[in-house]
């Protein structure tokens, strides 16, 4: 309006605690050991480690980078997860006769609701980000 002075948007006078930005280039937790549970085992040991950089404080969007030797399983996405693939190669088959394979640099997306399988190719490493 004519003649109101501008507002300030400082936050000198009220500072608020902000989190810090996280870098993926930066030390990562210790992973966490796990495989598929055993029924969802179709081939080989598809051993993974996961070390989570960052989880939301509702618990509902987490990130980090994923390592698994290869294998192949049965997977029921009940997330939606962005992977961008650093090393190794992946082939993803959905139960709708899709059939995708990606390689180190490749990124893709599975949405909640996927189910088929995930075979790991050669020793992959990606980062992921997923919205449960």
């Amino acid at each position: 309006m004519p003649g109101e002075q501008p507002m300030d948007l400082t936050l000198t006078d009220n500072p608020v605690a902000m989190p810090p930005v996280l870098s993926f280039a930066d030390p990562l937790p210790a992973p966490v050991a796990f495989r598929p549970p055993a029924e969802r085992i179709l081939a080989g040991d598809p051993a993974q480690q996961a070390a989570t950089l960052f989880t939301s404080s509702d618990g509902r969007f987490t990130c980090g980078e994923w390592r698994a030797q290869p294998g192949r399983w049965r997977v029921v996405f009940t997330e939606s997860e962005f992977c961008h693939l650093l090393e190794g190669a992946i082939r993803v088959v959905g139960d709708d006769g899709s059939d995708r394979t990606f390689r180190a640099g490749d990124a893709f997306v599975s949405p909640a609701g996927f189910t088929g399988t995930w075979e790991v190719l050669e020793p992959a490493r990606k980062v992921y980000a997923c919205y449960e």
